[in-house]
């Protein structure tokens, strides 16, 4: 009640302002009395991927918090795990405003921030200050003046600063807002990327004394021989686990509906389907090989166990909360 109170009020706003004031207040709100607007308890259902023992297996989707202000917060809500982030080694303004959107009658969002954020080195103080005792993921990217040749670079970079801080580390390859990023999805070019991070992760591990696993974040809109590049080049340079999917180019399902001609990636209710499908692909591909986290539409205790049957191990929510508030986390941990 309280959240559809407070959601009615937001949704009055512009949606960039709208979710820049939550995050203030959340930020504002944490260890506060006023905190219980979204403090909640949610029972542990413990469980473990990649090595890492999360408190249970939904978690809050990459670019909510992408600076790392409201870990707590999100801690507070009773999420097992936070990935913050998307964050590049310096930061950047993203793309112009407007870039935020609101398919309401689909329960969607259509963003084209282009990884905005105020760098890797101020996301890092964040997690350092944050009490979270859950998992904090760390998504990583690169950022937009960067050459797509050079990528590599950036993600080694990020990677080499967020290690000793991070429960794991994602890599953004299938942001539709960043030009030409997605191309790192393909052929030699992912071989070579992921060869890379995977050298720079033994070397972190020997020099931190502790294995920080990576997952790479890929894209919906791939055909299926992709799916079996993809999982072929996962197990080949075994990487830790994957994370399917990210937002989608598609509008098939949104046709006619307000903003549905908005240049950028749609997430929420639309892109359920879509994702399950690309998981239960890559599961059958992968084999167990690797984990699956999964992300995309997820709105329900139902969806985020399709998500589950499909073959994911953790799910993620990011539209679903928007839409749904903190109690959608502890409906998935008590009913999926």
């Amino acid at each position: 009640m309280i959240y559809r109170l407070a959601r009615s009020v937001f949704f009055q706003l512009d949606a960039e302002k709208a979710h820049d004031l939550a995050i203030q207040n959340f930020s504002r709100f944490t260890g506060t009395p006023l905190d219980l607007f979204y403090r909640q308890h949610v029972p542990d259902r413990p469980v473990e991927v990649m090595g890492i023992k999360f408190k249970n297996p939904v978690g809050l989707a990459a670019g909510l918090d992408k600076n790392g202000e409201c870990i707590d917060a999100f801690g507070a809500m009773g999420f097992g795990f936070v990935e913050v982030g998307t964050v590049t080694p310096r930061p950047q303004s993203g793309n112009e405003k407007p870039r935020l959107f609101r398919v309401l009658p689909a329960e969607g969002l259509i963003n084209r921030f282009g990884f905005n954020n105020l760098g890797v080195d101020n996301l890092v103080e964040n997690v350092k200050k944050s009490k979270y005792d859950g998992v904090i993921g760390i998504n990583i990217g690169k950022n937009k003046d960067t050459p797509i040749e050079k990528g590599a670079e950036d993600y080694l970079i990020c990677m080499d600063k967020v290690y000793e801080h991070a429960g794991y580390i994602a890599v953004n390859i299938s942001s539709p807002n960043t030009p030409g990023l997605r191309s790192l999805q393909y052929g030699e070019a992912l071989d070579d990327l992921l060869s890379q991070l995977k050298a720079k992760q033994e070397e972190l591990a020997a020099k931190h004394g502790k294995y920080v696993p990576i997952a790479l974040k890929i894209a919906p809109d791939l055909e299926d021989h992709e799916i079996v590049q993809i999982s072929e080049s996962l197990i080949k340079n075994k990487i830790d686990g994957v994370i399917g999917t990210n937002t989608t180019l598609d509008r098939t399902l949104v046709k006619g509906m307000p903003h549905c001609d908005e240049m950028g990636g749609l997430s929420g209710r639309p892109l359920q389907n879509r994702s399950t499908e690309v998981i239960r692909r890559l599961a059958e591909e992968l084999n167990g090989a690797l984990p699956i986290i999964g992300v995309g539409g997820i709105d329900s205790a139902i969806s985020a166990r399709e998500k589950m049957n499909a073959g994911a191990q953790l799910v993620q929510i990011y539209s679903g909360f928007i839409y749904h508030g903190p109690k959608l986390v502890k409906d998935i941990v008590t009913n999926s």
